[in-house]
């Protein structure tokens, strides 16, 4: 038995060689794929919601341009009233939030159909006389026995211009705007 500790056969200790940051851990390779694959997510969703917002943005077109032949056939002046009233607010629905449209109804839906024009278009208080004629017209029209021929070619064009808001609004949007 050996009495002295300085005659044992020790060495020096070692410590192990430190981690290298290569490779690394299986968090950091889940980490890059998780980030691309909800960019893509996010993509993807605004192509779909561009493709409903100019599926509907056609569709309406092409419904005004046939209540425009319609009424051109017919002259029933309040019918023409009543299809691009429905039409404007199934557009709506379509393309801005449900919550915030479906429910509107009287001044209150004048009122969207207004701030959305002013948002949209720029226009500031020019033209507020032309907008509120033509909420009047929006309004009454459906309800009157007798429309004038005047009254339902203007609120034909205002409603092609609104449709045409909408059609750009995701090109020159300002902050703040809902889609």
């Amino acid at each position: 038995m050996i009495s002295d500790p300085a005659s044992l056969p020790l060495r020096e200790i070692h410590l192990p060689e430190s981690i290298g940051w290569w490779p690394p851990a299986p968090g950091w390779w889940i980490l890059p794929c998780l980030v691309a694959l909800a960019a893509f997510a996010a993509w993807y969703a605004r192509l779909l919601y561009r493709r409903r917002k100019h599926s509907a943005v056609n569709m309406a077109r092409q419904e005004l341009e046939d209540i425009r032949v319609r009424y051109e056939s017919d002259r029933d002046a309040r019918h023409c009233a009543e299809s691009v009233s429905g039409l404007l607010r199934r557009l709506c629905i379509s393309v801005f939030p449900r919550a915030d449209t479906a429910g509107l109804t009287g001044h209150d839906w004048l009122a969207f159909l207004q701030e959305r024009v002013k948002v949209q278009v720029g226009e500031e208080d020019k033209g507020n006389e032309g907008l509120q004629d033509m909420g009047r017209i929006l309004l009454e029209a459906p309800y009157r026995q007798q429309v004038a021929a005047e009254e339902v070619e203007s609120l034909i064009s205002f409603c092609s211009r609104w449709i045409e808001t909408v059609a750009t609004a995701g090109k020159s949007r300002p902050a703040g705007s809902n889609p």
